[in-house]
């Protein structure tokens, strides 16, 4: 802004002066009013187009390493959830000036709630797990099919309904132990394991007691009694990243995060009906998937220790593919944690079951550590997986084969499960410093062993990743974008990158899933070693989560190419699904691609405002289509 300035009386040089003035005020008035790349380029911000940044292109208060104070002059246009913008007049005669008028002309697009099919509660639809149309001409349910992903084609473009009497959610820390009944509706489980302790209706809630079908002196005992018998596991330090196979209500991801393990609880949308729904519901860390003809949306040599307590899962079936593919997801020298009924039991059918898990084990070098039963009669035996392919090849059979190492690497994402054993090489495994490092030093180091001879990756761009978003969140995020971050608990980064995000919010009372794009650079494997938990999807599709259980959502130069591939009021319809009514999006992006999405969410009734030209910021309200 120009400062007033008193013009000399002095009849010298008046006209110069005056000249000299205006010039000047009509030089600001350009600057103000027109959007100038070079205040906040996006070449500085990660695109999935590369990683690199460039430092010379922030404004004075964005410098690295040390970011002063946030400008406090956030910029910001804002809407409200009852007008709805034309996008094809952003920025025109009935669009959004530089001085913030709202836009009220119609979107004109009608949306409708969806409808129900049989076999599925329309409240809780799940676009590629209910496919009952895909999942009727299905040939064989043997290995689990059913409960695979079948995408619709096209997308549906409906809303999921709220359920009746829908609240804004217990918040964290009191969700873990109790949630509200409304929310999610479901009493089957409260019955069906009313012995067990897994969770219990009283009055308006759904009440936690961190019982389970192992855990009869409470999943805090049980916790113990596994590093009691084990105490290399060292939760928290040495163990950090865990995967937990059929997961029941997922008390046991939601009790060790009291010892910093991070706990991804995953179970089929099955007969143990909302079991994943219940978990998120409760902020703990969840998702649904199933081990049957496919790999599991993980990298190779992901997690530290996988645990299964009575997970139903047939371990030696189908050649032992069950099995074999948690070795190629669990880290070489990380540990299975098994407590199931052959373990500790005699009678006939357990012992064909262990005779089997013995024979199936010895074949994949994995040794048996620790067999322990605890005061209750429960039984855990724990497996640790080699830390190299030596006994591989001092097998006295061949089976399972080593995998033919594939010419360039691949995501699992609809992956067919292979009967073979990845070669442990020394890149995954540093036997001088021991791999990954303990938490939570592993969280900023570089994994230069898992990205040796990949020039793609390399030390600088992880740390410019690391000062950005360090920089980014603290400095914008936090304070400058009227975020209520008090009330959230669950977040999905849509397109991760190195996990920065993921890595700054890491102290604060919330968790993130942080998912990489199919289609992007391969990152999700740092993000596994840094401590972190993620997962591969394409947004072209839905996310295999339940409505409402996620409270911000958080993209970064994610739509430019994902518009390439599907249309967007599709992925934002996905992202309408998937978060609670309360919450939020954070999108950081083009003006050009905001002004395409903002549109989209306020057809939807979201309150929505942008800010710096790059940040759009949506809130979601109660609406639904009558």
């Amino acid at each position: 802004m120009a400062t007033n300035r008193s013009l000399p009386t002095e009849s010298r040089k008046p006209f110069f002066l005056i000249l000299t003035f205006l010039l000047l005020s009509l030089l600001a008035i350009f600057f103000l009013t027109t959007e100038t790349p070079s205040r906040f380029s996006s070449s500085y911000f990660f695109s999935s187009a590369g990683f690199g940044s460039s430092n010379s292109t922030l404004p004075s208060h964005f410098q690295l390493p040390r970011p002063s104070p946030p400008n406090t002059k956030t910029s910001a246009v804002s809407y409200t959830g009852n007008e709805v913008p034309n996008p094809d007049k952003i920025g025109g005669e009935n669009g959004v000036n530089g001085d913030g008028n709202e836009i009220t002309d119609d979107y004109g697009f009608r949306w409708e709630i969806c409808r129900r099919e049989k076999g599925s509660e329309v409240v809780d639809n799940i676009p590629c797990l209910d496919n009952m149309k895909a999942i009727k001409n299905l040939k064989s349910r043997r290995r689990m099919e059913h409960r695979e992903r079948h995408c619709p084609k096209p997308s549906p473009r409906c809303l999921v309904p709220l359920p009746l009497g829908y609240k804004t959610p217990v918040p964290w820390p009191k969700s873990r132990d109790m949630i509200w009944y409304d929310n999610v509706p479901h009493s089957k489980l409260v019955e069906y394991k009313k012995d067990q302790n897994w969770v219990v209706k009283s009055d308006d809630f759904l009440i936690f007691p961190g019982g389970g079908t192992q855990f009869k002196e409470g999943v805090n005992s049980y916790i113990q009694f596994i590093e009691q018998t084990l105490p290399a596991i060292e939760w928290g330090r040495h163990t950090r990243v865990v995967l937990d196979v059929g997961c029941g209500v997922a008390s046991f991801g939601g009790y060790l995060l009291d010892k910093d393990v991070m706990v991804l609880s995953f179970a089929p949308k099955d007969e143990h009906e909302a079991q994943i729904q219940f978990a998120l519901e409760r902020g703990i860390p969840a998702v649904l998937s199933v081990i049957g003809t496919q790999q599991l949306p993980f990298p190779d040599n992901a997690f530290d220790l996988i645990h299964c307590a009575r997970c139903r899962v047939h371990w030696d079936g189908d050649g032992g593919k069950p099995l074999i593919e948690l070795n190629r997801i669990l880290r070489p020298g990380g540990h299975f944690v098994w407590s199931a009924t052959p373990v500790y039991r005699d009678d006939s059918r357990d012992r064909i079951v262990w005779n089997a898990m013995v024979t199936l084990t010895e074949s994949i070098c994995w040794k048996e550590v620790v067999k322990a039963t605890d005061v209750t009669g429960i039984g855990v035996v724990i497996y640790q997986k080699p830390t190299s392919s030596l006994c591989y090849e001092e097998r006295k059979g061949i089976n399972p084969p080593l995998c033919i190492q594939k010419s360039l690497p691949t995501v699992s994402w609809y992956t067919p499960l292979e009967g073979c054993l990845p070669p442990i090489h020394i890149a995954n495994f540093d036997t001088q410093q021991g791999w990954p490092t303990s938490w939570p030093e592993r969280l900023k180091i570089w994994p230069s062993n898992l990205f040796e001879t990949n020039r793609e990756y390399s030390e600088e761009r992880y740390n410019e990743d690391t000062r950005h978003w360090e920089v980014l969140v603290s400095g914008i995020y936090m304070h400058n974008l009227a975020i209520n971050w008090s009330s959230i608990r669950n977040v999905i980064d849509m397109n991760a990158s190195f996990g920065g995000f993921a890595a700054v919010l890491v102290k604060e009372p919330l968790w993130v899933m942080n998912v990489v794009p199919i289609h992007g650079p391969d990152s999700l494997p740092v993000i596994f070693n840094r401590g972190l938990i993620g997962i591969y999807h394409d947004w072209c599709e839905s996310f295999n989560t339940y409505p409402r259980t996620y409270d911000l959502m958080h993209s970064s130069f994610l739509f430019g190419n994902l518009k390439k591939r599907c249309d967007l009021v599709d992925v934002v319809a996905e992202m309408d699904r998937i978060v609670r009514p309360g919450g939020w999006v954070l999108i950081q992006d083009t003006i050009e691609m905001i002004e395409k999405l903002s549109p989209i969410l306020h057809s939807l009734h979201w309150d929505t405002s942008i800010h710096h030209d790059m940040f759009l910021v949506g809130k979601k309200g109660f609406w639904r289509p009558s």
